[in-house]
């Protein structure tokens, strides 16, 4: 397959760290926090991060500021952070489409997703699912691989855009299901996608559980499975790909708090420590309960890389089978 280049216009490159004396970690935080989101104002991710830092700023005594940054699939912000000194004081929101999905499909990285940060926690995932028409032949799973094997062409499934999670879901969707024909229709954001799925002009697409929750529980969409390891604490009457027999279809976007690599451990653990009680504050579990955002258990700094690294490795395969790139 010719290779495609998605997306141009990354700045920066290199990562470094520099030594932080032993007393500023017993002095942690004494100044105000940066809390970098490398989209836009009021998205989901930057709506998400106001709130966190509001109860970060509560438990750790100082303020934490959101600073957008926004640029090349948050790679721009992602780049930044990279580079800043490792005292604690400047953190990032990672996401997929920076940290596993852009990271692979840049031709010359500015920053390694995993080497060039660690981990303060992950605040939680919200898995990818498979939404039909009411009007689809199928009501499972099981079904619906039929109805597409029969299929002389195969079908046709809308996604947010080329490159994007939801066209790797399906990308992934495809490997697992052998013997299937899904050709993607790309649509200028997830929106775009949904509405013609609802108007009956695709018959499936790929999205996210926040995505696709309203127009499934008015009825307006069939969800046949959920693209994770176990049932959604918020929908739990909906089955996964895992329990309808393809254990490979895990598929998530998430929120992630990093920060540089070489940050000390000690500080490490008190940003862990002050996520982890914003997390349990009950206004906190109401806005994920709403956007659909499941907690991840155990959000060690140690679990966290690792779940970043996991990502990093399910998608690079994905990416580089179908030979796209971005400047």
């Amino acid at each position: 397959m010719h290779r495609r280049t998605l997306l141009c216009g990354l700045a920066g490159s290199g990562a470094g760290s520099m030594a932080i004396p032993a007393s500023a970690h017993d002095r942690y935080p004494d100044r105000p926090i940066r809390l970098v989101v490398a989209f836009s104002a009021g998205g989901p991710t930057d709506l998400m991060a106001r709130r966190l830092a509001e109860r970060l700023g509560a438990q750790l005594g100082q303020p934490v500021v959101v600073e957008n940054k926004t640029g090349a699939a948050g790679t721009i912000g992602a780049a930044e952070v990279a580079r800043a000194r490792p005292d604690g004081y400047t953190l990032i929101v990672a996401v997929s489409s920076s940290h596993a999905i852009a990271a692979t499909l840049m031709r010359r990285p500015t920053f390694d997703p995993v080497k060039d940060f660690a981990g303060v926690a992950v605040i939680g995932t919200v898995p990818m699912a498979l939404a039909v028409h009411p009007s689809f032949p199928a009501r499972s799973l099981q079904e619906f691989l039929r109805v597409v094997r029969d299929a002389p062409d195969g079908l046709n499934y809308g996604t947010s855009g080329a490159g994007g999670i939801a066209h790797l879901s399906g990308e992934l969707f495809v490997r697992e299901a052998p013997g299937i024909k899904l050709t993607p229709v790309h649509y200028r954001g997830a929106s775009a996608a949904l509405q013609d799925l609802l108007a009956n002009n695709v018959p499936i697409v790929m999205d996210t559980m926040a995505s696709i929750a309203e127009p499934y529980r008015s009825g307006q969409v069939r969800i046949l499975a959920v693209f994770a390891g176990q049932r959604s604490p918020y929908l739990p009457d909906l089955p996964t790909a895992r329990e309808q027999g393809l254990p490979g279809v895990v598929s998530n976007t998430y929120n992630a708090i990093l920060a540089p690599a070489g940050t000390p451990a000690p500080i490490l653990a008190t940003l862990n420590g002050a996520v982890r009680a914003a997390l349990a504050d009950p206004a906190m579990q109401t806005f994920m309960a709403a956007n659909l955002l499941d907690p991840y258990p155990d959000p060690t700094p140690e679990r966290t890389m690792a779940f970043i690294r996991s990502e990093l490795e399910k998608w690079r395969p994905i990416i580089r089978a179908l030979g796209l790139t971005m400047e």
